[in-house]
């Protein structure tokens, strides 16, 4: 061990969307700060692994798409050419300038990086091991933990090359003739969508009676219409109890809701069953810091953990686990280290599921009004009737509206077609500023866009939708 002891005011383990942002305001504060990571530069699993990586790929398999959609159009691409390893680099050199831009903007803040895995050693003082086996002391007054989430992984199912998860999938190892997605979430189906347009031929394999679980039904079939076009198959209400390595590739055992039973074989299996928070192995057990039965760390609305001078943000502090809410809760902290007050508790945070089509949604959904027996009005503009999307050959998305039917003010968005999660911002800061389903339809959107069908879906509200005819509603 070295006998260097260091101490800073504060110390932020993880320096993914939540540890970084975190640093960062809290150095433009004027805030000492100890950033530690083990990677080089801060970007955390978001951006080496996972979000940037992924929509990079994604994109990729957009353009692959819309070449082989554009005959529809009269225009004929032949069949693409991949060349896996320079889409691989490509992909590689999107994730190396971001990260080392931030590695940049980290320097010139005179924050501190410390390159290693951070331990407490009690609930002032940090112990960060280094690659090298090298380790050091830090002492701090606060402390935030930022550490982020891993991939779930199925006990039962055998340690093989040919299981990917969604760590290993974007690596992009080969591309497999055939694949098996076990899980109908928005990773699992992300992915697929990478690997069908690459030419493998893709199954999903869901143990519920439908895709994207939780997800408004309305919103999710136009995705399971498309899925169905590009999946070689879609096995719903079916759960995998077992995968055999075989010279052939993996043979998976599937077990129906009737308790039918049935073997497939696939070349590669991507096991996309969600994520679990990364508690373990901080040392919190010589701190006050409590965690919930599922491993994420307790908090209130300040992020502040049990233990007040350490705080949680992040996929560690709970649901949901997305990026932007853990950059949120990274700022969120950041100002009460700097002795301002504040506290997480936003109306609306978004998700968006890249997918072709993609789905995205905001605040209060239909499905949990139903579930609440919150009283909602649903106004829905069918993208059939949007001058935009005739354009772009693309008439099977919806943009609808979960609206108070006596106070008019907007509760929640949904969205699905192309670009759909470009639009739902417009539906968070609706939300976040009780606007009223009044003020989006007065408020003039640009033409022809898409954008157009959020504020004709305020007008279905009122029954005076230009493009689509409803009874009028009086106001």
């Amino acid at each position: 061990m070295s006998d260097k002891k260091n101490s800073t005011d504060i110390a932020i383990i993880g320096a993914g969307p939540g540890g970084y942002p975190c640093a960062f305001l809290a150095a433009d504060l004027g805030i000492e700060v100890t950033l530690i990571d083990p990677e080089e530069d801060p970007g955390g699993v978001c951006l080496y692994r996972g979000c940037i990586p992924s929509k990079a790929l994604l994109h990729a398999a957009k353009v692959i798409t819309e070449s082989d959609h554009a005959t529809n159009l009269g225009i004929d691409f032949g069949k693409p050419k991949i060349n896996l390893d320079k889409l691989r680099d490509w992909k590689d050199r999107v994730v190396q300038k971001l990260v080392r831009g931030l590695g940049q903007l980290s320097k010139q803040r005179d924050i501190s990086y410390m390159r290693g895995r951070a331990e407490f050693l009690d609930s002032n003082t940090l112990i960060v091991k280094k690659e090298g086996g090298d380790e050091e002391e830090l002492s701090f007054g606060r402390a935030v933990i930022a550490t982020g989430s891993r991939p779930s992984v199925i006990p039962s199912f055998p340690k093989s090359q040919g299981i990917l998860n969604s760590t290993t999938a974007i690596d992009l190892p080969v591309i497999p003739k055939t694949m098996l997605v076990v899980g109908g979430g928005y990773i699992g189906l992300e992915l697929g969508t990478v690997y069908a347009s690459l030419g493998t031929r893709v199954s999903v394999v869901e143990m519920t009676s439908g895709l994207m679980p939780g997800v408004d039904r309305d919103l999710v079939r136009v995705l399971q219409k498309s899925a169905e076009s590009i999946y070689e198959e879609i096995i719903l209400d079916t759960k995998v109890v077992g995968i055999e390595e075989t010279k052939n590739g993996l043979t998976v055992s599937f077990e129906s809701k009737d308790g039918g039973e049935t073997r497939s074989n696939f070349d590669k299996v991507l096991v996309s069953v969600g994520r679990k928070p990364n508690s373990e192995g901080l040392g919190l057990e010589n701190t006050k810091v409590e965690v919930d039965r599922a491993g994420f760390i307790k908090v209130n609305e300040e992020r502040r953990t049990t233990e007040p001078g350490i705080f949680a943000i992040g996929d560690v502090a709970g649901e949901p686990m997305l990026a932007h809410k853990a950059t949120h809760e990274g700022r969120v902290v950041a100002e009460i280290l700097a002795g301002k007050k504040s506290a997480f508790e936003p109306t609306a945070i978004p998700a968006v599921v890249f997918t072709d089509p993609e789905i995205a949604w905001c605040g209060l959904t239909e499905s949990e009004a139903k579930e609440k027996n919150i009283p909602v009005k649903v106004a829905r503009f069918p993208w059939g009737a949007s001058g935009r999307a005739a354009t772009l050959d693309r008439r099977d998305g919806t943009t609808k509206l979960i609206v108070d039917p006596e106070t008019e003010r907007v509760l929640g968005m949904g969205i699905v077609g192309p670009g759909a999660g470009e639009l739902i911002a417009e539906g968070v800061l609706a939300i976040e500023m009780a606007a009223l389903a009044s003020d989006i339809e007065l408020s003039i959107h640009p033409h022809p866009t898409l954008s157009e069908t959020v504020m004709e879906s305020a007008e279905v509200f009122y029954g005076q939708s230009t493009h689509v005819y409803k009874p009028k509603r009086n106001r």
